[in-house]
């Protein structure tokens, strides 16, 4: 691992510690991994997803987000 990384990890680890803070973040890598693999399968069998569907969803994505913000000041 390049000296300059590891002691930004060093630095960002916290009381949990270095080896903690790796293994969360291959954890992470492993994950994104998994996705794009199944994005990669899902374009084969159907085709590629156009830039306005992906901002579709992401439009109604956020809208559920404020609408479950604003459910959930009401609640108090």
């Amino acid at each position: 691992m390049p000296r300059d990384i590891a002691e930004a990890a060093k630095a960002r680890s916290g009381p949990s510690g270095l080896s903690a803070y790796v293994a969360a973040a291959v954890a992470r890598q492993i994950e994104r991994d998994n996705l794009n693999e199944l994005i990669l399968v899902a374009e084969a069998e159907h085709g590629p997803i156009a830039d306005e569907e992906i901002q579709a969803l992401r439009d109604q994505l956020h809208q559920a987000r404020r609408q479950q913000a604003q459910g959930g000041a009401d609640a108090t």
